[in-house]
């Protein structure tokens, strides 16, 4: 039986080629949407790899320019295959994260929690250990910013489904909904730009601030 108190994780973190991330930040952020997105991803991935549960953070990418900043940053960085969608992807990093460490559990993360903050994943993440299958919601209260799987339970992602948010589809597969109150930016996935003055208003990591600050003054107004 796995000892919960000591559990440590395998983090996956699927990226989109930059190119086509964030199509609802592009009224934003114009031709610097994919310099956005990198930077909500690296900031992601120094807090995570900073937060005591985690073991490893996995980046899940087929984007050159994502895999080396991300990898600068520590990430083990692993080609999109099958080349079928987030929850293929998030299939095949812990796939590779079972073969090579099998006694960890498997966290997928959004890759776009820019306010994260390490003690808010290390809080959750041991919520987790205490459930085969767990999952935080977002802010937003229908999408999902962090699924879980203890070593020896399936891992079954179900993100990205149109139509019916992933919330409501993990609770149907069997997931406890981790009812935490103090970790406002796990829960702040960002989206569109009122995501992301929601998430500054939180307070951004070191790579999205300055670049938020920046488009978001130049903004009209109500954008």
């Amino acid at each position: 039986m796995t000892d919960n108190a000591r559990l440590r994780w395998s983090v996956l973190m699927p990226v989109k080629v930059l190119a086509r991330a964030k199509s609802r930040l592009a009224g934003l952020a114009g031709p610097r949407r994919g310099e956005l997105a990198l930077a909500l991803a690296c900031d992601t991935a120094a807090a995570a790899l900073r937060c005591r549960g985690t073991a490893r953070v996995i980046v899940i990418t087929d984007d050159r320019v994502a895999a080396d900043a991300l990898g600068g940053l520590g990430a083990l960085v692993v080609p999109d295959e099958p080349g079928d969608g987030l929850n293929a992807a998030l299939r095949h990093g812990a796939a590779v994260a079972a073969a090579r460490w099998p006694g960890s559990g498997t966290a997928a993360l959004s890759a776009d929690l820019p306010a994260l903050r390490p003690a808010e994943l290390e809080r959750a993440l041991q919520a987790a250990a205490q459930w085969p299958n767990a999952f935080v919601p977002d802010a937003a209260g229908h999408g999902t910013t962090l699924y879980t799987a203890a070593p020896d339970a399936a891992f079954r992602p179900a993100f990205g489904v149109a139509g019916v948010g992933s919330r409501v589809r993990h609770a149907a597969g069997g997931a406890a909904e981790l009812e935490l109150n103090d970790i406002p930016g796990l829960r702040r996935d960002v989206d569109t730009p009122a995501d992301l003055r929601g998430a500054a208003e939180l307070g951004l990591g070191a790579r999205s601030a300055p670049l938020a600050a920046e488009l978001l003054r130049c903004a009209p107004q109500g954008r």
